[in-house]
């Protein structure tokens, strides 16, 4: 129908826009945060990137809650408990993001603090830098797990429930399994994330979007996958 060759373009505009925000912000403004000299000497000198950053995180972890209730009338067609679980977990989402960017302007404001304090207080704040840089990478992959887990339900449901074509939807399964075992598990194991494993996510990602825009939602008759 009309309505939801609509809907269906909504959503994957605002999956591109997710997309982008998910990879400019940890790969090109938050980058330098990582680098060897660490972010107690970095941050300061980058302020208005780091908050760009934040607020640019914000608006990603919003987006997936307006492609859960964009697509939320069409979802519950199929299945009721599956459309408002990706809409629970995206608001989950959002608060764990919340907490992620919390520590990121800690560690600014850290950062700012050692740049304009007295030299024999290093060890001080190298000691602070430490427990700071802790939490935020805890709060950082507890972010990446319910995301990674919201994309993963969000390529099940499609899968599924045939809305988009099911190799699509299993390239953006994979893709998903790969962020979060790759990236966000080993990362909590103590293990050097693997990054190479959630590359495919990205045009995983971009292509379900391309699809919904071009091609919209299939329009067969609903064939419930759940209660």
């Amino acid at each position: 129908m009309k309505s939801e060759k609509g809907t269906a373009r909504a959503v994957g505009v605002l999956m591109l826009l997710h997309l982008a925000g998910g990879l400019i912000v940890p790969f090109v403004l938050l980058d330098p945060l990582v680098t060897s000299r660490g972010f107690l000497s970095v941050a300061a000198g980058m302020p208005t990137q780091v908050r760009i950053a934040v607020m640019l995180l914000f608006a990603g972890s919003a987006l997936a809650i307006a492609i859960s209730c964009a697509a939320l009338r069409v979802f519950r067609q199929y299945s009721s408990a599956a459309a408002y679980w990706l809409l629970a977990l995206s608001v989950a989402g959002f608060a764990l993001q919340a907490a992620d960017n919390a520590h990121l302007l800690s560690m600014l404001s850290l950062s700012q603090a050692y740049a304009a304090g007295d030299p024999a207080n290093t060890p001080l704040f190298q000691t602070v830098a430490v427990a700071v840089g802790a939490l935020r990478k805890w709060s950082h992959y507890s972010a990446l797990l319910v995301a990674g887990s919201w994309i993963f339900l969000l390529c099940g449901f499609l899968y599924r429930s045939r809305l988009v074509p099911r190799g699509l939807a299993a390239f953006g399964l994979l893709g998903a399994i790969g962020q979060i075992g790759g990236v966000t598990l080993r990362g909590f194991w103590g293990y050097p994330p693997a990054t190479i494993l959630a590359v495919p996510l990205a045009p995983a990602y971009a292509a379900i979007a391309v699809w919904l825009i071009v091609k919209g939602f299939d329009e067969r008759q609903p064939i419930r996958v759940g209660a």
